[in-house]
């Protein structure tokens, strides 16, 4: 199972000292927190899309990158790429190229993104957010795995031709995640394609999440994936950790009741015993922690929300130290221990491409030697040897 931590990118003021930091800060800080990350030992980084103020995180790949240079062990991820304002022919070839550099330590969560002025800014329109999602994602899957495609549908221009470089590292696509608050259709859409489902799991109740997770848990034996139980599914949370439990309200409450998206709302201690945010002792997090696999059944991947709200960096790489020097520890033992061995392990590059190609060497797609015109000629990819073709493992 995989543990690690997500963040919203947002820019802040701190209740406790005043202080709002600038672009720069926060965009040094959280690579301070990612590299801290991989450190302290967990396993997993991620990033969310924003376009809008006050978040600073509008370019994920660039930032990612930057991160899989300083970094040797970390997987790299989304916490959401944008599949709604993007166009999927970019999504393809950014990704790619972030996966290349990465070596594989990367995947990506899909989204279909839910701040209204933002669609219109790239020529889209919210009320057709879920037409779009489910069109786009059809054809950045079949991007990355054919390396010609001849495509036409409603919201962007046709394709003829066309291939998308770099192709996916050793011709395996990067892993899918498809994520979601709400949204059946978007399980549903993750069930059909044999993709990771990541719930969000912050602000709402565990039933909510149960019957989405349920939903697309069905429909993926459904599709003839696996069982039920091999679904891949992945948690959102919520945490603050001191090492006495009435240090961790007394210090994180100001935070809480300045929070931009539930400050001046309900009283902390009744999110606490509404929602998955867990405030208090490092056991008293591990506690709650554990009775999500209760809730939802064995799962792949955990990761925590631990930057947001104005905390300031010294705070949240406390937070770090506590989370994978004794909360993850104590987390993978226990739920390693309940595992069913049915359950699948989380994806990675190194599984997949083992999986596809066994004992045999990765393809690594290459163009055919420029016979005048790659531009408006033929594609290079089009005349690929059918006989090396012929001898990979199908897609």
């Amino acid at each position: 199972m995989q543990f690690g931590v997500f963040s919203v990118s947002d820019i802040t003021r701190d209740p406790v000292s005043g202080h709002t930091p600038s672009e720069a800060e926060r965009i040094d800080a959280v690579v301070q927190i990612a590299k801290k990350t991989e450190e302290v030992g967990l396993d997993v980084f991620a990033i969310g899309e924003h376009h809008n103020p006050p978040f600073f995180s509008s370019a994920p790949t660039t930032l990612l990158a930057f991160i899989a240079a300083a970094t040797e062990r970390l997987i790299l991820t989304t916490s959401t790429t944008l599949i709604t304002t993007n166009d999927p022919v970019r999504i393809a070839e950014e990704y790619a190229m972030l996966q290349h550099l990465s070596k594989g330590r990367m995947d990506l969560m899909l989204g279909r993104g839910n701040t209204a002025p933002v669609y219109p800014w790239f020529g889209q329109d919210i009320r057709q957010s879920l037409p779009l999602a489910l069109e786009n994602y059809n054809l950045l899957h079949r991007l990355w795995r054919e390396d010609v495609i001849d495509w036409e549908g409603k919201f962007r221009t046709p394709l003829q031709g066309f291939t998308s470089t770099p192709r996916p590292l050793d011709d395996v696509p990067p892993f899918v995640w498809h994520g979601s608050i709400r949204t059946p259709e978007i399980a549903e859409q993750a069930a059909y394609y044999g993709d990771g489902f990541f719930a969000n799991h912050i602000f709402w109740p565990k039933e909510h999440y149960m019957r989405l997770i349920k939903f697309y848990r069905q429909r993926y034996a459904h599709y003839g994936h696996g069982t039920e139980q091999q679904a891949i599914v992945g948690l959102g949370g919520q945490a603050y950790i001191a090492r006495r439990s009435q240090d961790a309200i007394k210090e994180f409450r100001p935070y809480f009741n300045e929070a931009p998206v539930y400050g001046h709302g309900p009283a902390m201690e009744d999110f606490m015993r509404q929602t998955p945010l867990s405030v208090g002792s490092p056991q008293e997090v591990i506690d709650k922690t554990l009775t999500f696999r209760e809730h939802f059944g064995d799962y792949q991947r955990q990761l925590f929300l631990i930057d947001h709200a104005g905390l300031p960096l010294k705070t949240v790489l406390d937070q770090l130290e506590l989370l994978g020097g004794e909360v993850v520890p104590t987390l993978r033992k226990e739920l390693a221990a309940k595992r069913d061995p049915q359950v699948p392990d989380a994806p990675t590059h190194a599984a997949r491409v083992k999986t596809k190609y066994g004992d045999l060497v990765p393809r690594q797609p290459r163009p055919n030697a420029n016979r005048g015109d790659n531009v408006t000629g033929g594609s290079p990819y089009q005349d690929t040897d059918q006989v090396a073709q012929a001898a990979q493992p199908g897609n």
